[in-house]
């Protein structure tokens, strides 16, 4: 008989805002996945330095190797970000670049949620950038939720019927795509 265990999430919300509707969503997700996922909320995105690539291994500031062993320890990772002037929030894309030659996100099965006013443009970029470094499943693990402020409030709560049945799919999905992994290694 195989024994499940609850599975660790890493959610990094692509707004540096306390209160953002990504914020928000990110802790939706969490009290709707809470019996399947312990969510970690990563709180660091704008701590972390700019990407250079002249810092060797051995000279990676410490938020940024602790970023990598989060990513790593976790089972799978949430992104939900806003679009920025029709593109990835620079503090989102600076955390991602940090982990190009690490490898972190290669074959981790990650969420993508780009919740905006429109984010078709942040979305396809940052769909891109996820492909190249090889997440899991991302084709399945992707939603854009166009007018997010509509349907999302301050209390954490999805009420847009279609968006909460939607969010729900996703999460049934990535469950899924966390516990094939798990069961290949086992």
């Amino acid at each position: 008989m195989t024994q499940t265990h609850k599975k660790t999430v890493l959610a990094i919300s692509g707004s540096t805002r306390q209160n953002s509707t990504n914020y928000s969503l990110i802790k939706a997700i969490a009290e709707l996945s809470a019996g399947n996922f312990n969510v970690i909320i990563f709180e660091g995105l704008s701590d972390l330095p700019h990407f250079n690539p002249d810092n060797k291994n051995e000279n990676v500031p410490k938020q940024i190797t602790d970023f990598r062993e989060l990513i790593n320890d976790a089972d799978g990772v949430i992104i939900c970000t806003p679009e920025y002037a029709h593109g990835v929030p620079g503090t989102l894309k600076n955390a991602i670049d940090w982990t190009v030659s690490t490898c972190e996100f290669s074959q981790k099965p990650t969420v993508l949620i780009t919740a905006s006013t429109d984010g078709q443009y942040g979305h396809k970029s940052l769909l891109e950038t996820l492909r190249v470094i090889e997440t899991k499943n991302i084709e399945q693990l992707q939603l854009l939720i166009p007018f997010a402020k509509t349907k999302i409030n301050n209390d954490n709560k999805i009420t847009d019927d279609k968006t909460l049945t939607d969010i729900k799919k996703l999460i049934e999905t990535f469950s899924s795509t966390m516990n094939e992994i798990t069961e290949n290694v086992y």
